[in-house]
């Protein structure tokens, strides 16, 4: 009994203090995202263009260094109508393009084995590269060989470099050791990507320009662009050049399910399906990045927001969040440069931040 009494005296006294203790001073206000814009927060920003509901939230412009496709252009006061390299961001272009020539159909299967495009090739047809499938290719799991981390674009060792430098860009990719069987293992490939640009010019007998010229540039009223090629060929890779206004247009379409001031431009089943879980980036099936065909996926585990984006080196990004309803568009001039990835889903979370408070203060009060 005098040990609980004792321990009762304890927790009294203890009790007393803590009631008794001063309030802590409140928590500095959180900066905006306006604020950190104009702090310069995220090192060479281009341009951010925030739209939700339609409604355009915010359009920023800056200056900074920029370049095409690795030759630097020197310093570029940014407008709504300067033209920016994309890079990777062009593979979801090219995905949108793929499913338009599949309802048309120009493509006939996503199961039809690769070599099939390319008669050319008669003694690349092994039984392992048979197994090679168009949609392998478009969730990046065609097993081959491949690296685009190790090395920088800028060296000869790169795979995406030692293509686009090779006298036979596609036989290169083509050729490539089989690592893996077809859809069991994810790889970043651009070689797998240029293939499929390669298999669209061939179905639909237009370049990839002028195919996205016709089936989805016109339509979305985009009148700009630029396309810059390899040996003739438009890089289906990591060509292309719109401005952040067009980038927007692209998300807008994703994100209404192909459709675009009430036309349907591309099906929307393919937009369900390219946006859908083909294949696991990181470890964690749960909160891990995944792919789907040429579009990146997010759970959204930390922000519990689901997402899904169009990535371009040095910063590119077309974020599209549905639940949200939101379209976040990044153009940056990090090109290889290791901060790329940290500094642009920053700015990403800063948004998300932004909006989600924005909707807590316009909110009605709890009955």
């Amino acid at each position: 009994m005098h040990r609980t009494l004792m321990l009762l005296a304890c927790l009294t006294t203890l009790c007393g203090q803590v009631h008794a203790a001063p309030t802590a001073a409140a928590a500095p206000p959180r900066p905006t995202l306006q604020q950190r814009l104009n702090a310069g927060e995220f090192p060479q920003l281009h341009a951010l263009l925030v739209v939700q509901h339609g409604r355009t939230l915010v359009e920023r412009y800056f200056t900074g260094q920029d370049e095409i496709i690795g030759d630097r252009i020197g310093t570029v006061t940014f407008a709504p109508t300067t033209l920016h390299d994309v890079r990777s961001v062009t593979k979801s272009v090219v995905s949108l393009l793929f499913g338009v020539a599949l309802a048309e159909g120009a493509i006939k299967d996503l199961d039809t084995p690769v070599l099939d495009y390319f008669p050319e090739y008669q003694d690349l047809r092994t039984p392992e590269r048979l197994q090679i499938r168009l949609r392998d290719l478009l969730s990046m799991t065609s097993g081959f060989a491949w690296d685009e981390q190790t090395y920088p674009y800028s060296d000869p060792r790169n795979s995406e470099i030692a293509m686009d430098i090779a006298p036979d860009p596609l036989r290169y990719v083509l050729t490539q050791k089989t690592e893996a069987a077809p859809g069991t293992r994810w790889k970043y490939s651009g070689g797998d990507v240029e293939l499929i640009g390669a298999i669209l010019a061939r179905t639909t007998k237009l370049s990839l320009s002028e195919y996205a010229q016709r089936k989805l540039f016109a339509p979305l009223a985009i009148t700009d662009f630029g396309w810059s090629k390899n040996k003739g060929v438009e890089m289906a890779a990591s060509g292309l050049r719109l401005t952040p206004r067009d980038m927007l247009k692209i998300g807008r379409l994703a994100l209404d399910g192909g459709r675009y001031e009430g036309r349907q431009i591309v099906p929307a089943q393919w937009l369900q399906t390219a946006t859908a879980r083909h294949a696991q980036v990181e470890p964690d099936p749960v909160c891990g990045t995944a792919y789907g065909y040429f579009w990146w996926l997010g759970p959204g585990c930390e922000a519990d927001l689901p997402w899904f984006a169009a990535f371009g080196n040095g910063g590119q990004r077309i974020w599209v969040v549905p639940s949200l309803a939101l379209i976040v568009v990044q153009t940056m001039g990090l090109y290889n440069d290791p901060r790329q990835g940290k500094v642009a889903t920053d700015l990403f979370r800063a948004v998300l931040a932004d909006v989600r408070a924005a909707d807590v203060r316009a909110a009605p009060a709890p009955p």
